[in-house]
């Protein structure tokens, strides 16, 4: 097989892992909320301990991911480092996030600490798969190009993936609900179902994708927990690849969260929360589609910088339209298109991070580098898990009888954590960029021969 041929095979079978990966991802993420409000039903006071564990436990995790890239950096076997824990990953996740999902008619404490349990466990098998999984990504090819489009459609694959549960969610619930009996029932089968297709959609990766060789042969240096805190820390553009993601995803995370509720209780029509999950989906999913035909015609630079505006002025329609589709989907293309812009170029941003931090510190460590970007996932999770819960209680939501309105204060009090907080973080994330990023595409190749000439001389030596 030509390199041409392998890249093809990579770009494919790689994007194609993450479709079952994110919508079991999205369910947990996004509706684990609604699952527990809508389906299970609980009282204020258990709402805000599940949201305060949520916050905790993945904050608790989030700082062990980079520990997690160590033990796949140092992962030696037959089938490389990657492979071997995003199987482990993918079936340990799948088993525990199935329990999520249940709660055997648990009450108050008793269903607090089954559900702490199951959710600490989840997050300890879905970093497993995440983090070996994305830190594959930029073993697959050097060519910054070739990165983009493989990242553009592992991004599509992921929206894919993500846009079929964000509208599924309420009519296959429903019907599955009537069928078996209950909503919680439905849930739970959903569920099931998601958690299929995210193992079968895992094995065109695991058994598909060949990584290509190590610039200047293999490195066999143990990473150690002192390299891995070098790494970290003392590569200057990966923490400022990380501000900014952290940035962006939360306030992106934060508006994400709050949809089944704006549609249920602002606009008062939960059944436009499909039609209008669907426009994203075309939306993101076709900008990711042509985002490889902008790359080469613009620079990052502008890339980033017209995402940002889009969104800025999707942000401002969404805030003050009233609850008419046409002004509410105007605004959701416009953010949502930003958002995939930027999604993917934080993806590209990070992967080349790690020939800069190769080059500076001399050891290249793709999986203590992309455990940022789970890190940085969990913790706007978390951050936004926190800001949906704790708004639902104080704006009078999940104490809202069947058919009761909400009030204007408690509707002013959502559409600003909902809008008006997301889009100061999302313009505070480009602003720091622009100031303090500098790897861009002439820089990157200059990168890539200093390694090379450096291989040539010298094998690689860590202090």
């Amino acid at each position: 097989m030509n390199q041409n041929d392998n890249f093809k095979k990579n770009k494919i079978f790689f994007g194609l892992g993450t479709i079952g990966r994110d919508m079991v991802y999205t369910m947990v993420s996004m509706y684990l909320m609604v699952f527990i409000t809508e389906a299970v039903g609980v009282s204020d006071a258990t709402l805000i301990s599940i949201t305060t564990i949520m916050m905790f436990a993945r904050v608790f995790d989030a700082f062990n991911d980079p520990l997690m890239g160590v033990v796949v950096d140092n992962t030696r076997s037959r089938w490389g480092k990657y492979k071997p824990w995003i199987t482990i990953g993918v079936f340990f996740s799948a088993f525990v996030a199935l329990f999520l999902f249940m709660d055997f008619n648990l009450t108050g404490m008793s269903y607090v600490i089954y559900f702490t349990i199951f959710y600490i466990l989840w997050d300890v098998g879905w970093t497993m798969n995440d983090i070996a999984y994305w830190s594959m990504m930029p073993s697959l090819t050097y060519d910054q190009k070739e990165r983009e489009e493989i990242g553009a459609f592992a991004r599509i694959s992921a929206n894919i993936g993500l846009f079929v549960v964000v509208g599924a969610i309420i009519p296959v619930t429903n019907l599955l609900g009537g069928i078996f009996g209950s909503l919680k029932t439905g849930f739970t089968v959903f569920m099931v179902i998601l958690i299929v297709i995210m193992i079968l959609f895992q094995f065109f990766t695991i058994l598909g994708v060949k990584e290509a060789p190590e610039i200047g042969g293999v490195d066999t240096t143990k990473t150690t927990l002192k390299i891995m805190v070098r790494a970290l820390t003392q590569n200057d553009q990966l923490l400022i690849t990380a501000i900014c993601m952290a940035l962006f995803m939360i306030g992106y995370v934060t508006t994400t969260s709050f949809g089944v509720y704006y549609f249920k209780y602002v606009f008062r029509n939960e059944g436009m929360y499909t039609i209008f999950a669907i426009i994203l989906g075309i939306s993101q999913i076709s900008a990711l589609m042509v985002f490889p035909w902008f790359s080469r015609r613009y620079s990052r630079k502008i890339l980033y910088a017209a995402s940002t505006v889009l969104i800025i002025v999707g942000y401002l329609i969404f805030f003050f339209s009233p609850a008419n589709m046409i002004f509410v989907g105007t605004a959701g293309i416009l953010l949502f298109v930003g958002e995939a812009f930027i999604q993917l170029l934080m993806l590209v941003f990070l992967a080349d991070t790690i020939e800069y931090g190769h080059l500076k510190l001399g050891k290249r460590n793709e999986s203590v580098t992309f455990a940022i970007q789970p890190f940085i996932n969990k913790m706007g999770a978390a951050i936004a898990n926190g800001v949906l819960g704790y708004t639902l209680v104080l704006s009078g939501i999940n104490s809202l009888a069947e058919g009761e309105l909400l009030s204007e204060r408690g509707l002013i009090i959502m559409k600003s954590a909902m809008m008006l907080l997301p889009l100061l973080l999302i313009l505070l994330s480009y602003i720091v960029y622009s100031k303090k990023y500098t790897i861009n595409e002439e820089n990157y190749l200059h990168i890539l021969d200093e390694l090379t000439e450096k291989a040539k001389v010298k094998p690689v030596e860590i202090d």
